[in-house]
C-alpha cells in the first residue's frame, strides 16, 4: 500500500465570500458528502506561502523572534512570508524573505518539504526550503516596520531546536516541521537527496 496524498475535489452547491480582507478572506461551501447529504464548510483562502531553514556551515540554524498577535506569544520562527504575487516563483520569494527578514543570501537552496498547516479551516499551502552556504547580504538592510521592527534575530543549533520542539517550549508550524525534516533528512538519505528548488508543486503551481 502507497501512502501518498491524493488529489479529489467533492461537488460544491453553492458558494459564498462572507468576508474579504487584506491578503485572505473567509469562504463558505455547500459540499455533498459520500452519502449525498449536502453540509456547510467555512475556511480561509489564502494565497500560500514560503519559508526559509537557513543552515550555516557549523550547523545553527537562523531564527527569528517574533510577536503574533492572535496567540499572544512571542515565537521563534524562521524566516517566512506569503507568496503575494499570483503564480510567483516561491524559490524567488524565499530568496526575497530571507534577505528582508534577516540580511542573508544563501547559494544552495533544496526543497525541504510542503505542508498544509491547517487544512481543516485553511487552504494555505507552505513549501519550505532548505537554504545553505549563507553569506551577508549586499547593500541596505531592508526597512522593517509594525511587528518587525521588534524582531530578533539568532543562529541556533538543529540539536537544539529539535529539543524545544519535543520539550513543547517552541511552536511555530514552519519551524517545528523545518526542524524535524532536517533532522530526518541529515539521519536519512542525507541533504542531497532533497528534491531541487525548482521542484513541482501542485498545491500552488508557478512558472519557473
Amino acid at each position: 500500500m502507497t501512502i501518498k496524498d491524493t488529489a479529489e475535489e467533492w461537488q460544491v452547491t453553492a458558494t459564498e465570500t462572507p468576508f474579504v480582507g487584506n491578503k485572505t478572506s473567509v469562504r463558505t461551501d455547500d459540499v455533498v458528502m459520500p452519502d449525498g447529504s449536502v453540509v456547510r464548510r467555512d475556511y480561509q483562502v489564502h494565497p500560500g506561502s514560503v519559508a526559509v531553514l537557513a543552515l550555516d556551515d557549523t550547523g545553527r540554524v537562523l531564527v527569528i523572534r517574533q510577536y503574533r498577535h492572535p496567540v499572544r506569544h512571542k515565537l521563534w520562527e524562521i524566516p517566512a512570508g506569503l507568496l503575494d504575487i499570483p503564480g510567483e516563483n516561491p524559490l524567488h520569494a524565499a530568496q526575497r524573505e530571507l534577505y528582508e527578514e534577516a540580511h542573508v543570501k544563501a547559494e544552495d537552496w533544496r526543497v525541504l518539504t510542503d505542508v498544509y498547516t491547517t487544512p481543516g479551516g485553511c487552504d494555505e499551502a507552505v513549501r519550505i526550503f532548505l537554504a545553505r552556504d549563507l553569506a551577508e547580504a549586499e547593500g541596505e538592510r531592508f526597512e522593517v516596520s509594525e511587528e518587525e521592527s521588534d524582531m530578533e534575530l539568532a543562529r541556533v543549533p538543529l540539536d537544539d531546536l529539535v529539543r524545544g520542539v519535543l520539550a513543547g517550549e517552541l511552536h511555530n508550524n514552519c519551524l517545528v516541521v523545518g526542524a524535524l525534516s532536517l533532522h530526518a533528512a541529515l539521519h536519512g538519505d542525507g541533504l542531497d537527496a532533497l528534491r531541487p528548488a525548482e521542484a513541482p508543486w501542485p498545491a500552488r503551481p508557478f512558472e519557473a
